[in-house]
Order: C-alpha cells, then sequence, then structure tokens
C-alpha cells in the first residue's frame, strides 16, 4: 500500500516520500503522460532516462483498447509498459467531461459513447474501480464529475455532491493493496473547495486530488483558489494537481503544498515545436533559427542536449517532419520538467523556496518564444 512520508516544509511548500509497491517517489514530482500505456514518441527507457519516476496512464482509453484483461495477462501495465516504476491511474471522469457530447450523465454513472465506434458502455464507480484495479496502477483515483469551469452554480453545486457520493462507491469496491485518492472538486468558489475537501478528507482516502482546474477558468483564478484551498488539506495525504501545466504553473503551485502534478504539456508542446528551457520556450520552427549551432540549453542533461544536437539541426527535422524530432524535443521537455521539480525539493529542503520560486518565475517571465 502507498505511504506518504512529509520530510521537510518551507512555508507552504512540501517535500516528502511516496512509497508504492514499485518504489519510493521523491515529491514535489512531474508525472508524465502515458495516455495509452505509453509516453507519445518515446519508450521506457527513454523516460526512466529524463529522470521520471511515476507515470499516469489513462483508464477510459485502456478500457476502451486493448481493455483490462488484456492489460492483465501481461501483469497490469508494470509488465505490460515494461515501466518499473510507481504508475497511477484517472478514473475517466476528465474524459467523461472532454467527450461531452458523447456522454449522458447519471446517478449511476456516465453512459459513453466509444469514439472508437460509438458503443454505449457505462462507467460507473464500480466499474473505474474493477478497470483501474486489473490496470494494476499503485495508485487509482475516484470516478468525480468534472464540471467546466462555465458551469452554473447549480451544476458545480451538483457536481460536488455527486462526486463526494461516487467517493463512498468507490471505496467500498476498491482493489485490496491499491491505494486510491479522491478528487476535490468545486471550480474557483473557495468556500465551495473547502467544503468538499473536509468532506472527503473525512474518508479514508490515501491521498487528495484537485480536479477542474484548467478547464476554462482564467489562469489567475486557478491560482488564487489554489493559494486559499492546498495548504488547508491534510498534511498527512499527499496533494495532487491533476493536469496542470505551464513550469510557472507548477512553481506556484508547489509553493501551496501541492506534492503531484501531471500534464500532457511537455509530450504535446514537443510535437508542435516547442521546447522548454529555464528562459522560457523555444519555438523551433522560427527562423532565427536556422544557423543557430546551439543545443536547447547547454546546462541541460538530457540526450539531446548532450549529444549537441543543435536548434539548426532541430529546427530542419521539424520542418522536415521527420519523425525523430518528435523524439528529441520529448526527452528534452520531460527532463526540463523532471529538473524543475527536483530543484523546488532541493529548495525546500534547505529552506529557501521563496528565493527559488522567484528566481525561476522571473527568468521564465523575461524570456521571449
Amino acid at each position: 500500500m502507498t505511504r506518504f512520508q512529509l520530510i521537510a516544509t518551507d512555508a507552504t511548500a512540501r517535500a516528502g516520500l511516496l512509497d508504492t509497491a514499485h518504489g519510493t517517489v521523491e515529491t514535489p514530482v512531474f508525472m508524465p503522460v502515458g495516455t495509452a500505456a505509453s509516453v507519445k514518441a518515446l519508450d521506457s527507457q527513454d523516460v526512466e532516462k529524463t529522470g521520471a519516476r511515476m507515470l499516469i496512464m489513462n483508464t477510459y482509453h485502456l478500457w476502451l483498447r486493448p481493455g483490462p484483461e488484456v492489460v492483465a495477462l501481461h501483469g497490469g501495465l508494470h509488465g505490460f509498459a515494461k515501466w518499473p516504476h510507481a504508475i497511477a491511474t484517472d478514473s475517466g471522469g476528465f474524459q467523461a467531461f472532454s467527450l461531452a457530447e458523447r456522454v449522458k450523465l447519471s446517478e449511476e454513472g456516465f453512459s459513453i459513447a466509444s469514439h472508437l465506434d460509438g458503443t454505449r458502455l457505462m462507467l460507473s464507480p464500480e466499474e473505474s474501480m474493477r478497470v483501474q484495479g486489473a490496470l494494476g496502477a499503485d495508485i487509482a483515483l475516484q470516478l468525480d464529475v468534472c464540471p467546466p469551469g462555465a458551469a452554473t452554480e447549480s451544476e458545480m453545486e451538483s457536481a460536488v455532491e455527486r462526486t463526494t457520493r461516487w467517493a463512498v462507491r468507490c471505496l467500498a469496491t476498491r482493489t485490496a493493496g491499491q491505494a486510491l485518492f479522491c478528487i476535490v472538486q468545486g471550480g474557483s468558489n473557495v468556500e465551495r473547495r473547502l467544503r468538499h475537501a473536509r468532506a472527503l478528507e473525512a474518508l479514508p482516502f490515501d491521498g487528495i486530488a484537485l480536479g477542474g482546474f484548467s478547464v476554462g477558468e482564467p489562469n489567475e483564478s486557478m491560482h488564487a483558489t489554489l493559494r486559499e484551498v492546498a495548504p488547508t488539506l491534510d498534511p498527512a495525504r499527499p496533494h495532487y494537481l491533476m493536469g496542470v501545466g505551464t513550469p510557472a504553473d507548477l512553481v506556484r503551485a508547489i509553493g501551496c503544498g501541492v506534492d503531484v502534478f501531471d500534464c500532457v504539456m511537455p509530450t504535446r508542446n514537443a510535437r508542435n515545436g516547442q521546447a522548454f528551457t529555464p528562459d522560457g520556450k523555444i519555438v523551433i520552427k522560427h527562423a532565427k533559427y536556422r544557423h543557430d549551432l546551439r543545443p536547447l540549453d547547454p546546462d541541460c542533461h538530457c540526450s539531446t542536449c548532450r549529444a549537441g544536437l543543435s536548434r539548426s539541426y532541430l529546427r530542419h527535422l521539424f520542418i522536415a517532419r521527420e519523425l525523430a524530432v518528435f523524439r528529441y524535443l520529448s526527452v528534452h521537455n520531460l527532463t526540463y520538467y523532471a529538473t524543475l521539480v527536483r530543484g523546488a525539493r532541493q529548495a525546500i529542503l534547505e529552506q529557501r523556496y521563496a528565493e527559488y520560486a522567484s528566481d525561476t518565475l522571473t527568468r521564465l517571465g523575461s524570456a521571449a518564444s
């Protein structure tokens, strides 16, 4: 069973250890997204070399294809993907949000018309727990209702109340030995977020996730809400901010007491020709890089930069649509994210997080893409 140990705090920033059956994860930690049991353009060894020690995979997509029974034949996702470290699986609630036109919501669960062939399937709390159990992740997430940022007050309240009821059902049908995190909803309304957090904290979950952010609300609203909510969460359990976000988002959220993150941004942006650096993003297709012989970041320890691959060469590959560039940029971006959270952790341990955050944000904000 997963266990969390708080090692150090600096104001509301936290450094900890998340013990799982597949190793101890140092927090703060960023989880690359392996939607279909694969981080796009990379193999497990590529991802491991970036410094990542925990992935998140997608319950909805794996439920549809290849099916949890196929994954279970391999002993679960660790054997299926040959990833030896920790794995979390989301519950499918966010996919119900993102595929809203295909979804009918009821108290039973989400009736979803498959995006593959239109077959209508029922994703209930019990089915989500069954699938995640068969997938064999170290950490499962409860099935939740994720309302859009522009939802009405009535819709927000309904989502919070239903998520709480579904939390109880998930706990009743969880797989033995698999950690289970609850998901706090409530939009940008601080009072509602706090109320929902207290209700879920009263239940025996192993960790607390904050969902329903970065779903259309202004970025300033998200950070204002995090500043009020995240520091109040049970300090004995890990705090997970779902689906967020930019390097600056991570730095600010760590300062609020968030321990765990995931986002598709490092790999999705890589496939769109964007590289993250301490001085901001590089848009590799820009003509100014045509004769640029420098690596993406001379201080980066990723295999792309260590090999000395120039911005000029990477630009050429991207313009020519050579597939190798997706791997080169994805490896670099994931290494940057892993380095960012590792630096944050060290700063917390040394009681200098405010300085680290200020310097990092200043440097990020001073750069042009």
